[in-house]
Parts: C-alpha cells; structure tokens; sequence
C-alpha cells in the first residue's frame, strides 16, 4: 500500500486525463499484490470481516485504508461530506447497521481531518447551493461551541477546532443511534473513536472515546478533547 502511494504522483496519473490508465495500473497492482501474497485475493473473496468501521470524509486526500497503512478488507468505509451523522440519513445508518450487527466490528472511527473543505464552509454565509442544506449539521455545531470559535487566533485556526469539535460531536451522534445502543445493551457492541488527521504532515491524532455504554455524552467537547491533547 506504501509503495503504491509513494508511485502514484500528478504527473504519471497525467491530471485525470487518462483514465485508460487506470485499467493497466490496476493490472500490474494485482500482478505486484500476487507476487507477494498469492493466496490474497483468494482470501479476500472468502469473507469480508473486518474489526474497524470508519466513518470519514469524501475528501479525497483522505483515504482511510492508506492513512493507516492497512490493506483491503481490514476496514469497512463510510464516508460523506465533512464526516457527519445525522439520525435520518438511511445510508449512514445502513453502513452503521451493518457494520456493528452483521460484521461486529469492534471499533468504529469517525475521523475529520483539518482544512475541511465543508467545515470550511459551513463557517462563512455564502450560498453554496443544495450542500448548504447539509452543512446545517455542522453549522448547529459552530453555533453550539460560538465562543471557542470566536477566541480562535485566525480563521484557518478556528476551521481547525470545528473540524475537532464536529468529530466529537460525530462520534456521540453514532453512541445515540438505535443501533449502538441497542448492541451496548445486550453487553456487546463497538467502542467509538473520535480521530483528527493533519493533511499537513499526514498524522492522526486521538481526540476522543466512548466505551460500550458510556455516560459521558453530554460533556462540553472542549472538556471531552482535553485529556487527549495532552497525551
């Protein structure tokens, strides 16, 4: 997966220009993959099982396998614009459902990612158009934590700790659906991880976790990020 990544550059993807491209680099991918592990994609087809369901962002700076350095099938993806959980949105709880009652997965990230083009956005008043109407989620956050924004050094700053608090507030949306719930209670179920990655130096960073059947939900995000920034 490194070594894929370290090739991949602008000038040999040709800026999109070339998608039948794309076919012989999958070809000689699979070719490099079998020569290292020839049972690989025979194992691959055999079952899907996972231990990770993250949910991240549709940015594409931003993949979640690469960023962790795993191969496929050992992380099962969700991703939609600025890593949001809304309780009415089929797709999310679909992925979520399946996640956590067909594979039991035993994690579940949700992980935003500073310079967040939607976090970004739903910071200003301009019309953006249909995606003003999902940006709302996140601008209730902004609203909710006005302050802390305010006191921010600039606005790059301030995109930054709403990117963080938009996480925090991602992962008790997840810990509050029917369908986490409903695991904890019957004593199972996942723990749920709230990560920040650095596009600028590609490093993730912990910001917070809930554990089966956490009480801690309503804490202010501030007070919830802190013990983890000083790790």
């Amino acid at each position: 997966m490194a070594d894929t990544a370290a090739e991949f550059n602008d000038s040999q993807w040709g800026g999109m220009s070339r998608l039948d491209d794309v076919f012989e680099r999958n070809r000689i991918w699979a070719e490099r993959i079998k020569e290292i592990n020839p049972d690989f994609f025979s194992n691959l087809a055999a079952q899907q099982k996972p231990d990770i369901l993250w949910i991240g962002c549709a940015d594409s700076r931003v993949p979640a396998n690469q960023i962790m350095d795993m191969p496929p099938g050992a992380v099962f993806v969700h991703r939609n614009i600025a890593n949001v959980v809304v309780p009415t949105d089929l797709n999310c709880l679909s992925v979520l459902q399946y996640g956590v009652w067909v594979l039991e997965v035993k994690h579940i990230i949700v992980c935003g990612h500073h310079g967040c083009g939607g976090v970004a956005a739903a910071l200003t008043d301009e019309d953006h158009g249909l995606i003003d109407n999902w940006l709302q989620h996140i601008r209730q956050v902004a609203r909710n934590h006005a302050q802390a924004l305010r006191e921010a050094d600039d606005e790059e700053a301030a995109c930054d700790l709403l990117c963080e608090f938009n996480v925090v507030e991602q992962t008790r949306n997840v810990c509050r659906t029917t369908i986490v719930r409903g695991a904890w209670a019957q004593g199972a179920g996942p723990t749920v991880h709230g990560w920040i990655y650095s596009i600028k130096d590609g490093v993730l960073k912990n910001l917070c976790r809930h554990d089966p059947g956490a009480d801690d939900l309503e804490l202010d995000p501030a007070s919830a990020i802190a013990p983890f920034l000083a790790d």
